[in-house]
């Protein structure tokens, strides 16, 4: 028995332990972690049983694999007998070293399929037509009730649910789950997510109540920029399906029907994810979703069919959830009764209020990110969005409140009519985003730059709500597909992102137009506009993404006919193979500080991104004819890029920052003119005085240009530069998250135009990209991490710096300082780095003679699992097999 390897953090398509999946053949993957240097997997063998006391008896009843010799252990798709809704499934996994020793079974893991046909769908559509309130024609919450009873002894209860708007289940007085703002938000149209949730333990024999609190979320109420309002349908709606599994081998199905009661009397009077949430404690009927409660009173359901078109799929992302507690750190008041919470941090989510006070006292809060001058809260730029939260006193104790169907961006919050002086315990700040697993870690020896990075994570956070937001607290929060691009690949560095942009990429290939344009946000709503550069070419970059950071081809397979339905679009329009027609919405470099790029010259560079990518892609599954054919087209559109906008010497028509990173990052210079280019592109920084101006496009691959163009230091320059324009000026002047503009706010002007200022804008957090790869040197040599690049580029006056991240493959660490003498002169750079078991790394170390660096106690020439393979232009290049080493160049 093997215990050089052990086989661990069991997942079915991304997800630990899932329940609801509607894929009929899921993939499962596991990694494998060993203390020892130089471990592999070369076989594995994976059981799956329909009931945990098979699996631990090493029965395999729905499949047994048998022994694979493989070292894959990600993406291994299920091969046993046909799977059926609702079945639990039970699993493990063994492997063989690289030894041939056989390990122990790892610990098992399970999944629950979903509700795999239309067919197994009993349930129908149910709510009510309540009157809106006059002001903004929102609706009163809806609470829905149905009374049953069990008979029998339960073997397992198992609830799906989904709604048309967002909804909160409960059972028995008690709530199911902690997700928030479920089902999340789709192209209601096309298709719904649905939750699974295990309810067995929530039952009881005898008298039982299921309890639906029913809101409009983003299916009735705002949404966008424009007043959008009751853009998929005028009153929310519940499907739910409870199917009861009794000892005796009988089941039960309860589902939605004209059997349910219904109110909208009850006391949230309104909640609306911009607008906010008016509760009225004074209209609470406790007890209402328990067995005993008289609902005599309520109404009958509206009943309405399934749509045939409208698909039910299992939710393939983790939910949203309350995340984290913040407490203020600190309360003051502005003007008499004006209360201003600071929490210290900008977030996304909602705040918990504590209050006492007589039946009646109307408490208000407003939220916003920034205060004005005189300390009052600054909410001109949240522009429509009320955000607001309005609570009315029941009289009854200390009271506790928390609203349901809404969220807020904000660092902020304005208390007024609270009845005495409140204290840092009055509010709490909840922060909301979907719960994925935190992923990578950066630190280095700049507490500036450290900081950059924790705004850029807490960006993250407050934009992955569902869908990736532009901003979390303005009338807008919608899926622009450009910001998503430019921010994947940093986000995947920052958590497992792989679950949640698979979502995304749905709501994405939903929105794609008949014309093979993809739209410019998703879900698409109100007819805003498709087929702008940089933002439709999402639907090729963030797959793309995707499969270099995990390695999922199933996902290209998926969208393929989509991303080659774009090509087409732009290529019969582009006949030149210059990207100057169909532009319609070019964004060009978004909210760059320098004019004059070209928006043609910039959409013809992503042109040519997204061709490799596809030829990259095509590949990957198999369709080497069109991966020659896209290679050619990028070889294309190369010439034609030359020939329009690069003169003899190097320099680019426009003779822009952007314009020189666009050419460079997309291989679209002879050979021979990019040392000038590079030069021209340092000129331009130059100009200046030693400061970026480029925008969205033009940002994220900046510093990697300068790094591979041998201008390092010019980089770090860049990163680390603290006056206007820089990442560190924002936190100079107190960002705790990335703004939308790099003057979003100044000393000289204030608060920027509120038309269009958001300070929690993910977008320019895509350089922790850098932070990552550069800095601290841990990139992808092949896809999903199987074999890694480890290339640190010590600089910009920092003694040390290090990273982590948690890849589909296990922990990759790589870290350097550098050691002083006792003089404070420099001796050495010392470098620490782990690679996980089963993978193997190319590490580069800058250094004047490679035969002089050590590796622990010996000479790394000579050190097990270390490989030289070459030394070249002040580089040596070794080899890794798995395991931490410690490094030492003189």
């Amino acid at each position: 028995m093997s215990t050089k390897l052990i086989p661990t953090r069991l997942t079915c398509e991304y997800l630990i332990n899932p329940m609801g999946i509607t894929v009929p053949t899921p993939r499962l993957s596991w990694i494998v972690t060993s203390e020892e240097r130089n471990q592999a997997q070369t076989a594995y063998q994976i059981l799956v049983a329909g009931s945990r006391e098979e699996l631990d008896a090493n029965r395999g009843t729905l499949w047994d694999s048998g022994c694979v010799i493989s070292g894959q252990t990600t993406h291994i798709a299920y091969a046993g007998h046909p799977l059926i809704s609702g079945q639990r499934c039970y699993w493990k996994v063994r492997v063989w070293d690289g030894y041939g020793d056989l390990t122990a079974y790892s610990e098992p893991a399970s999944w629950q399929m979903g509700l795999l046909r239309a067919e197994d769908w009993q349930a129908q559509w149910i709510g009510l037509d309540p009157e809106p309130e006059p002001e903004l024609g929102m609706h009163p919450a809806v609470y829905l009730r149905r009374a049953f009873t069990v008979k029998q002894p339960i073997a397992r209860a198992t609830l799906y649910a989904t709604a048309k708007g967002v909804y909160i289940p409960s059972l028995n007085g008690q709530r199911i789950g902690n997700a928030e703002l479920a089902p999340g938000w789709t192209d209601y149209k096309r298709r719904l997510q649905v939750q699974t949730y295990d309810v067995t333990t929530a039952l009881q024999p005898g008298d039982n109540v299921l309890g639906i609190t029913l809101g409009d979320g983003w299916y009735s109420g705002y949404l966008g920029f424009r007043g959008m309002h009751i853009m998929y349908g005028e009153y929310p709606r519940v499907l739910l399906q409870l199917v009861i599994e009794y000892n005796d081998g009988s089941t039960h199905t309860l589902v939605t029907d004209e059997q349910w009661r219904a109110t909208a009397n009850g006391p949230i009077r309104f909640g609306d994810i911009q607008m906010g949430e008016r509760y009225d404690a004074r209209l609470e009927f406790p007890g209402w979703d328990a067995p005993g409660f008289n609902d005599h009173v309520w109404n009958p359901v509206i009943v309405e069919p399934r749509e045939a078109k409208v698909a039910l799929v299992g939710q393939p992302d983790p939910p949203i959830r309350v995340t984290e507690e913040i407490v203020p750190v600190s309360v003051t008041e502005q003007t008499p009764g004006v209360f201003i919470f600071d929490l210290g941090q900008n977030i996304a989510g909602r705040v918990v209020l504590k209050v006492t006070g007589e039946a009646g006292t109307e408490i208000r809060l407003r939220f916003g990110e920034m205060l004005e001058p005189d300390d009052s809260l600054h909410t001109a730029n949240l522009r429509s969005a009320r955000a607001t939260d309005d609570y009315i006193c029941s009289g009854q104790g200390e009271e506790v409140y928390e609203s349901h169907f809404t969220y807020h961006g904000f660092r902020y919050v304005e208390m007024t009519g609270y009845p005495g002086t409140p204290n840092l315990d009055t509010v709490t700040g909840h922060v909301m985003h979907n719960d994925m697993t935190y992923t990578g870690t950066f630190e280095c020896s700049h507490p500036l730059i450290n900081q950059l990075w924790r705004n850029i994570v807490w960006g993250q956070r407050g934009n992955f709500i569902s869908i990736p937001t532009d901003c979390p607290q303005r009338d807008e929060r919608l899926g622009w597909s450009g910001d998503a691009q430019i921010f994947c690949r940093t986000a995947s560095f920052n958590m497992d992102v792989a679950a949640f942009f698979t979502k995304w990429l749905d709501d994405y290939a939903d929105a794609q137009l008949p014309n093979g344009a993809f739209t410019d946000i998703a879900p698409n709503i109100g007819g805003l506009s498709a087929g702008a550069p940089a933002w439709g070419d999402a639907g090729i970059i963030i797959p793309w993404t995707l499969y270099r950071v995990y390695g999922d081809t199933r996902l290209i397979e998926k969208h393929w006919d989509a991303m080659v339905r774009w090509m087409n679009y732009i290529v019969e329009a582009n006949p030149f193979y210059l990207r100057t027609r169909r532009l319609n919405n070019n964004y060009s470099d978004w909210v760059a500080l320098e004019g004059g790029s070209s928006a043609e010259q910039i959409a013809t560079a992503y042109w040519a991104k997204i061709a490799r990518m596809m030829a990259e892609m095509a590949e990957a599954i198999g369709y080497m004819a069109e991966a020659d054919a896209y290679t050619a087209l990028f070889e294309t559109i190369k010439q034609s890029y030359i020939t329009a906008y690069v003169a003899p010497e190097g320099r680019i028509e426009t003779n822009t920052q952007t314009a020189y990173v666009m050419a460079l990052d997309n291989d679209l210079l002879p050979d021979a003119l990019r040392t000038a280019a590079a030069e021209y592109l340092v000129h331009a920084i130059e100009r200046r005085r030693g400061h970026l101006a480029t925008g969205f496009l033009g940002t994220p691959p900046l510093c990697f240009v300068l790094a591979e163009t041998d201008h390092l230091d010019v980089a770090y320059h860049l990163v680390n530069n603290e006056t206007y324009p820089s990442w560190l000026y924002m936190i100079h002047n107190r960002a705790t998250t990335m703004w939308e503009r790099w003057n979003a706010y100044t000393r000289e002007d204030g608060i920027h135009d509120p038309g269009m200022n958001s300070f929690n804008h993910y977008a320019y957090g895509a350089i922790a990209e850098w932070l990552y790869r550069v800095v601290a040197g841990i990139d992808a040599g092949e896809p999903g991490y199987k074999h890694i690049l480890l290339r640190p580029r010590p600089g910009g006056g920092y003694t040390y710096a290090k990273a982590g991240y948690a890849s589909i493959h296990g922990r990759i660490e790589s870290g350097w300082q550098i050691e002083t003498d006792g003089m404070g002169e420099d001796t050495c750079v010392r470098y620490v780095c782990t690679v996980p078991a089963n993978t193997t790394a190319t590490l580069e170390l800058p250094t004047s003679n490679p035969y002089t660096i050590r590796e622990g106690d010996g000479l790394a020439t000579e050190a097990e699992g270390v490989d030289f393979v070459k030394y070249e232009r002040g580089i040596a290049v070794f080899e890794l097999g798995s395991g931490t080493y410690n490094f030492v160049v003189q």
